[in-house]
């Protein structure tokens, strides 16, 4: 047999062949499997960008307000002045002292002794003070521009400044010189937005919507 030898032009040309038909049969079989993979891509849900944007609102719409106290003893003892209420309850909104009527801004709750009282909110204490008519007293600020007044307490166990969770004591009940005929009990007043309100009609409802 006689043995007979390749021009390298043959050579090269042959191995170009088989690198483009190696080459070609992979882009073959990737796009095979591509086009199974994602045949029918209906099942698929899409992340939007938007899931990564800082403006999402993080507030939560489900906090609601609570009442100052949580002892189911304590009722009403005057309730909050209104102008176009009933004339019973406004009847039972005024407090006489010194030969003086004064229409209540808030609403006083007692029955009990000492019991305690609680913030209605998550907030920090702004304010602590005592007055000759109203006795002890404690302030906190809220979110969406809310403030809490709790007055008439007979102790307090926080100081100006805290961090205040809600439901936290923040102290007891007592006895003001206005309100004497009360016995102990808390004077508390709401203030939203720059106006005090009715406590009564705000309870249960959502911080978020107020």
């Amino acid at each position: 047999m006689t043995k007979r030898k390749l021009k390298k032009p043959v050579v090269f040309g042959v191995y170009s062949i088989i690198a483009a038909l190696m080459v070609g049969s992979i882009y073959l079989v990737e796009g095979s499997l591509n086009r199974q993979t994602f045949k029918d891509d209906s099942n698929f849900d899409y992340i939007s960008e938007t899931i990564t944007e800082d403006d999402l609102p993080v507030v939560n719409d489900k906090i609601t307000i609570i009442r100052p106290f949580t002892d189911a003893d304590v009722t009403i003892k005057k309730d909050f002045y209104d102008y176009k209420g009933e004339a019973e309850k406004q009847e039972n909104s005024i407090l006489y002292y010194q030969n003086t009527y004064v229409q209540n801004s808030g609403v006083s709750y007692g029955g009990k002794d000492n019991f305690d009282v609680v913030a209605i909110l998550d907030g920090t204490v702004t304010d602590i003070k005592e007055d000759e008519l109203l006795g002890k007293i404690v302030e906190i600020k809220h979110e969406n521009d809310i403030i809490s007044v709790y007055q008439s307490l007979g102790e307090i166990t926080v100081k100006k400044g805290d961090a205040i969770v809600q439901g936290q004591s923040i102290g007891k009940s007592g006895i003001s010189n206005i309100a004497k005929d009360i016995g102990s009990h808390v004077h508390f007043e709401l203030i939203v937005k720059g106006n005090t309100v009715n406590p009564e009609e705000y309870y249960d409802k959502n911080v978020s919507e107020l």
